[in-house]
């Protein structure tokens, strides 16, 4: 190992002691609960929140996918900007009607929500198998995030497997330990970190090849006038783009990793705090875009491989940034990519050991210390599960977490019904989600779906429809329904 390699990987090696110490030392003064370990005891303040939800969002398909898609594409990049901002309104109507339901019902997971309004034991397993059909890809985001930055940033003397093992094993360990205590302060911490060093990159580099900011996208004008355009480079239409940002918008609400955190909250109005400032963490995007334009120029007559490559390529090998600080930047971009991976492992392991494993014969007559331990237990599975994933080749981090948005989005319907329409039925969100689920997975793996319109978009018309038609046609009495 070379000199450079040594200084890069003995930073992050210091990184990843301290995260680890941080999210162990969390567990000191928690009682062994699960809604301890799950909800943190539903005590969650204001500032420790704020992270969390930073970190459920910006993560290492952020840090790389970001960069990833201004390079490729050009404006079309700015979907994730537009659907961060209408997700928050989204949670606004919804974040705190969910939180008082889990507080008032004893809810753990987002399938438990679900059965509670549409009771059916069958529902709820099917929801935790189409939950983690969801997660388990993106946490191989991270994970597999988590293997490019080492090898790229150390030059090849860590490999992607080592790198991605690393820090899949850190995250497991204080997961394992200290449950939402330990994702919470590890994330506080790792949320500055990544926000610090992602406004650094982002003026730094494109001061070094052009001046600043300005003189660079004047520059692109000048020359490829096309990323400065819709559809953009590669011809993204609108009707992909507007239905993305809707897709996504409405999906932010349906992941299981921040519906769940929702249930965490002191109060519903420490969530609405968090929604309205929530915007300012949302700044971290602009910079990443700024170091994906850089490429757009710089790599003009030498096109990447991959797209996700641009921000490493930059400040690894074109800016000539010291060691120490490419040890700092790796960092902070591994802070993305684990701070998230901490909360995806973490509710995973949850719905895989209560709404998968828990309703099973086997398991229905465990205490809580038992199913404490099993949620634990689940960590480690969920995590080596998604890190064999990441040795697999895998198509560019922001489309693969665009695609579990088609998926996880069907639920919304679900949702909608719930908290707003108590015609709804049982069997009609159980066909409607079905019939989503299947055409997205259609549309996204076979074939192209009309008007060029995102195939979650296109499964979540149908699985509405249906929804609203079944429900319509039959509708629920007050005996076959509960309130929410």
């Amino acid at each position: 190992m070379s000199s450079s390699s040594l200084v890069i990987t003995g930073i992050t090696v210091v990184y990843l002691i301290v995260i680890l110490c941080v999210g162990l030392s969390a567990k000191r003064g928690q009682k062994s609960t699960l809604e301890n370990y799950v909800a943190g005891g539903r005590s969650v303040g204001f500032i420790v929140l704020f992270f969390i939800f930073g970190a459920e969002c910006f993560s290492a398909s952020a840090f790389l996918g970001t960069p990833g898609w201004a390079y490729s594409k050009g404006m079309p990049v700015l979907y994730i900007v537009a659907y961060l901002t209408l997700g928050v309104v989204v949670w606004w109507l919804m974040g705190p009607k969910i939180a008082n339901s889990g507080r008032k019902k004893g809810l753990l997971t987002q399938a438990e929500f679900f059965t509670a309004r549409y009771p059916n034991k069958l529902l709820g397993v099917f929801i935790g198998i189409i939950s983690l059909a969801a997660m388990i890809p993106y946490l191989t985001v991270q994970i597999a995030g988590a293997g490019m930055l080492f090898h790229s940033a150390t030059g090849g003397a860590v490999p992607f497997w080592l790198g991605a093992l690393i820090a899949t094993t850190v995250v497991a360990i204080y997961v394992f330990v200290s449950g939402l205590s330990g994702i919470g302060w590890t994330n506080l911490l790792q949320g500055v970190m990544m926000v610090c060093i992602a406004w650094y990159l982002g003026l730094a580099t494109p001061e070094h090849f052009f001046g600043g900011v300005g003189e660079m996208f004047a520059q692109i004008k000048e020359k490829a006038p096309e990323y400065l355009t819709m559809p953009g480079a590669t011809g993204m239409g609108w009707g992909a783009y507007t239905t993305a940002i809707l897709v996504s918008s409405l999906g932010i609400v349906m992941w299981p990793h921040i519906f769940m955190k929702f249930y965490t909250a002191e109060s519903g109005k420490t969530l609405k705090r968090v929604f309205v400032f929530y915007p300012l963490y949302g700044l971290i995007m602009l910079p990443l875009i700024f170091i994906g334009f850089t490429g757009v120029l710089v790599f003009q007559g030498e096109p990447l491989a991959k797209a996700d490559d641009v921000l490493l390529e930059l400040v690894v090998n074109r800016v000539g940034f010291s060691d120490w600080v490419i040890g700092i930047v790796l960092s902070g971009a591994l802070a993305a990519a684990m701070s998230t991976a901490s909360n995806l492992a973490h509710t995973s392991a949850s719905i895989f050991s209560r709404d998968i494993l828990y309703p099973m014969p086997m398991f229905k007559n465990m205490n809580e210390k038992q199913m404490l331990l099993l949620t634990r237990l689940g960590v480690i599975v969920v995590s080596l599960l998604a890190y064999a994933l990441a040795m697999a080749k895998i198509p560019t981090l922001a489309a693969l977490l665009l695609a579990a948005y088609g998926i996880i989005v069907q639920l919304f319907p679900m949702l909608v019904g719930a908290l707003w329409w108590k015609k709804a039925t049982t069997p009609a969100a159980v066909t409607g989600l079905i019939i989503g689920s299947v055409l997205t997975l259609y549309f996204q793996l076979f074939g192209h779906s009309p008007f060029d319109w995102n195939g979650g978009f296109v499964g979540l018309i149908a699985n509405s429809i249906v929804f609203i038609a079944a429900s319509l046609y039959n509708p629920a009495t007050h005996e076959q329904t509960a309130e929410v």
